[in-house]
């Protein structure tokens, strides 16, 4: 982390559980480089390994596509992307075919931020599994840039700048 890169610990490596939120944990390295676990490899760690288990059951709620984006969290900070404001836009859009999708537009809090594909995977990843999401689509976005008043107020409490 923060740039995406694939890296393969050594079997019996210490590392030190920072958070497991939504579909993914991050951990420090001894070295202490934060790193980010996918949910389906907890096992690697001794963990429990995430599942499809529980998923969202039911029909197609627009607001059943929100609590999936709130599910996604920042690797490095303990709130998710909807509270941290990264959420600009998500829509749904009928099509004539009958598909339902999804249209989501989000940004990071700085440009430069390397975690940007990462979320937005995980974003499309947690929306294509409600049910009655056909295709999404995710689009990282620039303008209006991002700033911490786009942060919910319970964020800002959460991480002290209230």
């Amino acid at each position: 982390m923060p740039y995406g890169d694939t890296v393969t610990l050594d079997e019996g490596g210490l590392v030190g559980i920072v958070q497991r939120l939504g579909g993914s944990i991050t951990v420090r390295t001894e070295m202490g480089t934060l790193l980010r676990i996918d949910g389906a490899d907890a096992d690697a760690l001794g963990l429990e390994p995430a599942t499809r288990d529980g998923l969202i059951e039911g029909p197609f709620e627009m607001e059943r596509v929100i609590d999936a984006l709130r599910s996604i969290y920042d690797p490095e900070i303990p709130v998710s992307i909807v509270e941290l404001g990264l959420v600009y836009r998500c829509e749904e859009i009928p099509r004539s075919d009958g598909i339902r999708q999804i249209e989501i537009d989000m940004s990071m809090t700085a440009p430069g931020c390397g975690m940007g594909d990462i979320l937005r995977a995980d974003a499309r990843r947690a929306v294509e599994a409600v049910p009655g999401v056909d295709e999404v689509e995710v689009s990282l976005v620039w303008y209006p840039p991002w700033t911490i008043e786009r942060m919910s107020e319970a964020a800002r409490l959460q991480l002290g700048l209230l």
